[in-house]
This record gives C-alpha cells, sequence and structure tokens, in this order.
C-alpha cells in the first residue's frame, strides 16, 4: 500500500461545502492524498453569496499548523483564504520553516463578486508569494497584483488562470522563471456550477506537487481533475453551484 501525501491545507471553511477547505478536502481525498486543515475563518456562504466571515485568531491558525506538522507531518502545502495581514505572517512564518513544495492561492474576490482581502493582507502576500512553489491567481486577482509584469517582476511561478475571462475558449498560462510559458486552451464547459473551482485546483496541484509530479504534471493532472468536476456537478443552489468532486470515483468505477 503506498502511503498517501500529507496536504495541509490553510485557509477558510465555507458553510455550504463547495469551496475552502471543504472542496480542499474532498479533492485531496479524490485524488489520494492525506488532508489537514488550518482553518483561517469561518464563513457563511451558499451559492448566492458570503453573507458573514469571521477571521480566527493569528494564535489558534499557527497552532492548528503546529499541531500538523509536528506530529502527522506534511509534504505539500495549500494556502487559501486567509482573512488578514497579521493571518498572512503568521502563516509566513510558519512556512518558512518548511521545505516542502506550497500552492498559494491568493483569494481576494470569491465568484461571487466579495471581497476576501483588504490591501493590508494583499501586502502580507508579498512573503508567500516568494516563499510559494507556485501561485494562482485568476483573472482579478492577477489585476490586483500588477498582471503579468508584476508577476515577473516579483520572480516567481505564477499559473494564470483563464476561467473569468468571458471567451469560449479557456486558457491557462504557466510561467516558470527563466523558461517559456506553457499554455493550455481547452474549449469552455457551460455552467453556471462553478463555486470552488480555484479552491480546487489549487489542492489539486498541491496534491500532485506532494505525490513528487513536476509543477507542469501536477498542472496538468489538476485540470482534467478540475474539468471532470465541472461535468460532474450535482446540480445543486440557486446560483454558482458546487463541482463534482466525486469524479474521480465515478471515472475509475
Amino acid at each position: 500500500m503506498t502511503t498517501p501525501p500529507r496536504i495541509l491545507v490553510i485557509a477558510g471553511s465555507d458553510s455550504s461545502g463547495g469551496a475552502g477547505v471543504q472542496a480542499d478536502i474532498k479533492t485531496i481525498t479524490m485524488l489520494g492524498g492525506y488532508a489537514m486543515t488550518a482553518i483561517t475563518a469561518i464563513t457563511a456562504q451558499n451559492t448566492l453569496g458570503v453573507t458573514a466571515v469571521e477571521a480566527l485568531s493569528p494564535d489558534l491558525i499557527a497552532a492548528q499548523i503546529d499541531a500538523c506538522t509536528s506530529d502527522i507531518g506534511v509534504d505539500a502545502v495549500k494556502i487559501g483564504m486567509l482573512g488578514s495581514a497579521a493571518i498572512g505572517h503568521v502563516v509566513a512564518d510558519r512556512l518558512e520553516r518548511l521545505s516542502c513544495p506550497v500552492v498559494f492561492d491568493p483569494v481576494m474576490i470569491a465568484t461571487s463578486g466579495a471581497v476576501l482581502a483588504d490591501a493590508a493582507t494583499v501586502a502580507a502576500f508579498e512573503r508567500l508569494m516568494a516563499r510559494a512553489t507556485l501561485t494562482t491567481p485568476n483573472v482579478p486577482e492577477l489585476a490586483a497584483l500588477g498582471g503579468a509584469p508584476g508577476m515577473a517582476a516579483r520572480g516567481v511561478a505564477w499559473l494564470a488562470k483563464g476561467g473569468d475571462a468571458e471567451r469560449p475558449v479557456v486558457e491557462d498560462r504557466l510561467v516558470l522563471p527563466g523558461q517559456d510559458p506553457v499554455i493550455w486552451r481547452a474549449a469552455r464547459i457551460a455552467t453556471r456550477h462553478t463555486h470552488g473551482t480555484g479552491c480546487t485546483l489549487a489542492s489539486a496541484i498541491a496534491t500532485g506537487l506532494g505525490q513528487g509530479l513536476p509543477i507542469r504534471a501536477a498542472v496538468e493532472q489538476a485540470r482534467a481533475f478540475v474539468r471532470a468536476a465541472l461535468l460532474a456537478a450535482p446540480g445543486f443552489g440557486g446560483g454558482a453551484g458546487p463541482l463534482g468532486h466525486q469524479a474521480v470515483v465515478q471515472s475509475r468505477s
């Protein structure tokens, strides 16, 4: 029996189960990993939007990270919603002590349009991007981070996700320092059930890296999983519904 890669998720909770740590746990489990969590915030949300957010204390978040890494150990980390600049810095403090791959999904704007990070939090992202193996901004997040020139100036690896661009063909661009970009293009899947796509993609990439895959292969595996999950969406909710994370099980049966 192969030992599953240990993936630590540092992110917020989604009460409706479509995004956040709930989506991360489903993704990691379906892809053969062992999921652990350090919850940064509790949200009240559903497919129609976010109605309340309460961040946990930085000390409690640090304690959750320490509890996981000191006993279970960790093969890769996925960072999602943080909630405050103080949380961003305490997470960076902890990750600078670890040597495993880190995937940073710089959650600022939810699918619903709700802003989930203020200017001070964005400033704290600089340390996290410098530590991350890969940063995965969507279209508005990339713009907030200075676009492609801003990311290039930082000299970091990043994946520009194209799902938010309203085009019939979705383009994802992987940029690794000193290398030509790798571009994937695929026809857009016509669906309103897109809640948690960014969380799912980032946690799938982290799982691949934890399994020892190089970045490009981890991204390719994650993209395939997200597209399968989009097609398997259960149809819940009146807005941007959740994905069908059971897609992998269905495809193997």
